[in-house]
């Protein structure tokens, strides 16, 4: 479980996070939505002790992430909006390899992990290609793959489909299907509910900071129109 309790965060006089008490179960399927500048970024990055909490605590399985970043990062996978932001290797099979490599692990088990993260993601066979001749759904695909690689609880998307045409779009959501089947929490940070309200079980909206809209989204759909959120057709 991801326990946040009275989680604060500010750039110079504004406030980015205000407050913000949530827990989020293992094994769902959650989507963070809200218009720019609401924090959902922000609130995201803190999971995983990417960014640290001015106040309030953020704990993994009841492990405090600032304590433990290593423990929060390799229970928390994530995927930024531009891929190319956290690739670190020239070729798929050494990005892949990077954060089980700095776990320690022995190569045997490098290996075993670069391997399974890419059969997940259909990349399997293909370790030697370059990162910068893949298309964008490749790369969005290979971010997934390096998040997998730390064998997380859960995997965090920050608007993971910017950019991508419709079917790399399918493909990334088939990946997501195949992980949540397995037993891998879910977050999606999105301004965009095409292709997600159907697959997600619970809905955070955030506005100015706070999250003002909390529940499964055809039960909260009426809500998302007072915080800039389109809601989609289907939805209600």
């Amino acid at each position: 479980m991801i326990r946040v309790e009275n989680l604060t965060a500010t750039y110079g006089e504004v406030i980015a996070v205000d407050d913000i008490s949530v827990n989020i179960d293992d094994g769902g399927f959650v989507l963070v939505v809200g218009a720019n500048g609401s924090g959902k970024t922000t609130f995201v990055r803190h999971l995983n002790a990417l960014l640290e909490p001015e106040e309030g605590t953020v704990e993994v399985d009841g492990i405090d992430v600032t304590a433990d970043p290593i423990a929060a990062r390799a229970n928390i996978g994530m995927v930024f909006q531009q891929p190319r932001d956290q690739f670190v290797a020239a070729t798929i099979g050494a990005d892949v390899a990077f954060g089980p490599e700095n776990l320690g692990l022995d190569r045997e088990e490098v290996d075993r992990r670069v391997e399974s993260a890419l059969q997940a993601v259909n990349l399997d066979g293909r370790a030697n290609d370059r990162i910068d001749e893949l298309s964008g759904g490749e790369q969005a695909r290979v971010a997934i793959a390096g998040a997998l690689a730390m064998e997380p609880s859960y995997l965090v998307l920050d608007e993971p489909f910017t950019g991508l045409d419709q079917p790399a779009r399918e493909s990334v959501l088939d990946q997501l299907d195949a992980l949540q089947a397995d037993g891998t929490g879910i977050l999606v940070v999105t301004h965009d509910l095409r292709d997600l309200h159907s697959r997600a079980d619970r809905l955070l909206g955030m506005h100015d900071g706070r999250i003002v809209v909390d529940g499964p989204p055809r039960e909260v759909a009426e809500e998302l129109p007072g915080i800039d959120v389109r809601v989609v057709e289907g939805l209600r």
